[in-house]
């Protein structure tokens, strides 16, 4: 027996303990809704105590607004732990915050229950005065200039990669003009001579006759040095008598033609420089052409030793590197714009987001926009509910709606997509200012005629009652029609469903068109019919 009495006396005691060590209190009791009150719980305890204090997002049916970290303080071997919470809720009523645990060296201490009385928010809607619903206004959507400094982003980059490239050009032409005294034959002399005159622009800048005299004179250089006759100071005609014999002489073996065509570009010279004629760009550069191949072919017709066949390698090595420079500078300003206009990309898509991109700029497949996650919405007035992977836009035409019927009371039109796109969805819904009983063949009619005003051709009708499990009755028109893309201007196939439903007081129109060839467009067009809810005048 007295065994029994000390251990009841023991557990009395460390119970009495462990309660002197916790502390809870709340600085309010009343609130309301939404509004926080805070929950303080103190534990006493040695420094080598191991305290846990209690955690989760609801306290009973009070909810966790934020958990505060714990504040210490010291009170010589004494340790004062101070943990508090924000607490609230959204309903109004009495509510109570259980005993909670808090966990002491591996051993369990609960603290107080509280109980919290949540008033609700009054409002007096007999001194408050009520006014009508107002009617949708129109509103232009702000202008967003974002794609204006995209697109000057754009010409800046373009800018710089055609600057670059007149750069480099300017840079080569430079070089290539300081090694001329290195060239190893006169046809490598002439051709670089030809390639710097380009580079000068002669003829673009309207010095035409420079240009032709510039022309002319590098290639009598190259055939006073190559084949060694008088160029420079002959007349056309006789160099051209001069050349032709040489050529006989020399067993050099070159076409008539080329001596032709060599023949014409000199006269053509002549008139320039001498009759002021004025020849068109075409003819210009065709000139430019002809002397490059007549020099290049005589050159390769000249017998030559094994000295001069080794010149010409030089030669080569000198052709590669004037093709290698062209490479340089077009593919170094390609490569610079190219990453540019990536970076650009990147942080549009990083700042924008991909939704952005393709809303505004590159759109959506019927395939992702059949796997995100969609809207359900109600339009118009008799209320229809659909879910669509967009919202609706409103089509606001302001004749239409000023040009009702005298039988109309409104009509509103919701749209996304047109004729073109993958797929369309359009609904129209109608009321009336009587119990005015609808002729829902005659609704399918007027919506068939303005499918094809709007540019369907070939549509196919069949028209049959519609009856969802739902128990939603109505009219059903569905087919095919072709219609031409006027930018690609290819015909293209597409399906349409029409859906008609009637009420006392209104109809509710609903438009489904989709390409043929789009099995993911068809998919979206099937889940949209299934959401279809109707809200009837009944209910309003």
């Amino acid at each position: 027996m007295l065994k029994i009495t000390r251990i009841v006396i023991c557990l009395l005691f460390t119970s009495i303990v462990f309660s002197q060590t916790i502390q809870s209190t709340v600085d309010s009791t009343q609130i309301k809704i939404g509004s926080q009150f805070n929950l303080t719980i103190k534990a006493n305890v040695s420094k080598k105590d191991k305290v846990v204090f209690p955690d989760g997002q609801f306290f009973g049916q009070l909810e966790v607004l934020e958990s505060y970290p714990i504040d210490s303080i010291k009170n010589n071997d004494k340790l004062e732990l101070i943990k508090k919470y924000g607490l609230t809720q959204f309903d109004s009523g009495r509510y109570v915050i259980p005993p909670l645990q808090v966990i002491i060296n591996n051993k369990t201490v609960r603290t107080d229950s509280f109980a919290i009385k949540v008033n609700p928010v009054v409002v007096d809607t007999l001194k408050q005065q009520m006014y009508d619903i107002k009617s949708v206004v129109s509103v232009d959507k702000p202008t967003d200039y974002f794609w204006l400094y995209v697109l000057l982003g754009i010409i800046a980059i373009i800018g710089i990669g055609i600057l670059l490239y007149y750069f480099i050009k300017k840079k080569q032409i430079k070089k290539n003009e300081e090694d001329e005294i290195l060239f190893a034959s006169p046809i490598e002399k002439a051709l670089t001579q030809l390639q710097n005159l380009e580079g000068r622009e002669l003829w673009q800048k309207g010095e035409t006759k420079a240009y032709y005299s510039e022309l002319t004179d590098i290639t009598r250089y190259y055939l006073e040095e190559a084949v060694e006759i008088p160029a420079m100071e002959s007349t056309s005609n006789e160099l051209f008598d001069t050349l032709r014999t040489t050529i006989k002489n020399k067993k050099i073996k070159i076409s008539q033609d080329i001596l032709d065509k060599f023949k014409k570009v000199m006269a053509n010279a002549d008139l320039v420089k001498f009759a002021k004629s004025k020849p068109l760009d075409f003819e210009i550069e065709n000139d430019k052409k002809m002397i490059d191949s007549f020099l290049i072919s005589i050159d390769k017709a000249i017998p030559r030793t094994d000295e001069e066949k080794e010149n010409l390698f030089t030669e080569e090595l000198k052709r590669k590197r004037n093709r290698s420079q062209k490479m340089k500078r077009i593919g170094i300003p390609l490569t610079l714009v190219s990453f540019l206009l990536l970076i650009g990309a990147v942080f549009i898509g990083v700042t924008k987001g991909t939704d952005y991109i393709r809303n505004n700029w590159l759109g959506h497949t019927a395939k992702s926009l059949l796997n995100e996650e969609w809207i359900s919405s109600e339009y118009g007035d008799p209320a229809i509910i659909i879910s669509t992977p967009r919202v609706l836009k409103r089509m606001s035409d302001e004749r239409i709606q000023n040009n009702l019927p005298s039988h109309v009371k409104s009509n509103a039109k919701f749209m996304y997509g047109s004729l073109l796109d993958n797929f369309s969805i359009i609904l129209n819904t109608t009321t009336y200012k009587d119990t005015t009983q609808v002729d829902l063949n005659q609704v399918v009619e007027y919506d068939l005629k303005a499918m094809e005003q709007q540019g369907a051709q070939n549509i196919t009708v069949k028209e049959e009652d519609y009856e969802d499990p739902k128990g939603l009755t109505g009219k059903k028109a569905y087919g095919g029609f072709s219609v031409m893309n006027p930018l690609s201007k290819e015909t293209q196939l597409m399906n349409y469903e029409l859906y008609v439903f009637s009420q006392l007081g209104g109809v509710q129109e609903l438009f489904l068109i989709y390409r043929n060839d789009d099995e993911y467009a068809k998919q979206i067009m099937e889940r949209v019919i299934t959401s279809v809810e109707l809200r009837k005048t009944a209910e309003k």
